[in-house]
């Protein structure tokens, strides 16, 4: 018998949730809660995917976000306390800065980050990390030409998907972008949901990992912290 504290554990049976302080169970595993922190819907089904795939027992315990990244660096002192007691994984955008150690610099500042806090940044957004997985986005949009071979060096990855999109089956066109007034490209009003559904099911981060470098070394280093 071993002695299981609160929280979720994984049994032969499958998963089961635990209320009390303590309990006997038999052939049970505790499973480690992650908690991770985005700046919008698809970042977090990012993060999602990424702990779903680590090898070691853990799940994501509490997801957060508020729309942009505002929210994540203003509680930066918030995901450093948490990080004692367990791990949290913040995921941002590179966006216009100009490389990752000054945005983690500018963020983080000079006290290191404790070791159970993840924090990565995609570069230059979550979307190059979507566009890295070919055979996925060949699967969502057909036969579309010119997929990047370095998503990490495209200025702007999202105007890329859109431009993409615009190329792929109607259902799916509809879905993810749309035509501004000025002719330029924006997001469609089912962006999220089709590109949320997706990336739960096609979506590979060991694919897309071999063409984003960014993606490879937040991979690589949720690995180390739940090994």
């Amino acid at each position: 018998d071993v002695r299981l504290a609160i929280g979720a554990f994984h049994c032969r049976s499958g998963t089961a949730q635990v209320s009390t302080r303590s309990r006997f169970a038999v052939g049970c595993v505790v499973m480690v809660p992650i908690t991770i922190a985005t700046e919008d819907e698809l970042s977090e089904a990012i993060a999602s995917r990424l702990v779903s795939e680590v090898p070691g027992p853990c799940y994501v315990a509490q997801p957060l976000r508020k729309g942009g990244f505002g929210y994540l660096r203003s509680r930066m002192a918030n995901w450093r306390q948490m990080a004692e007691r367990q791990v949290v994984f913040v995921l941002t955008d590179l966006d216009r800065v100009e490389c990752p150690v000054a945005m983690r610099n500018d963020w983080a500042g000079l006290t290191p980050l404790p070791p159970r806090l993840l924090f990565r940044i995609a570069v230059r957004e979550v979307e190059s990390w979507v566009l890295a997985d070919h055979d996925a986005i060949r699967r969502l949009m057909g036969a579309v030409p010119n997929l990047p071979d370095a998503p990490d060096d495209i200025p702007d990855p999202k105007q890329a998907l859109l431009k993409l999109a615009k190329k792929a089956p109607r259902s799916v066109r509809d879905d993810i972008v749309r035509q501004g007034e000025r002719g330029n490209l924006l997001q469609g009003l089912g962006y999220n949901t089709r590109l949320v559904n997706w990336v739960n099911s096609e979506w590979s981060p060991k694919r897309a990992a071999e063409r984003s470098p960014s993606l490879a070394r937040a991979r690589k280093r949720l690995s180390e912290i739940m090994g």
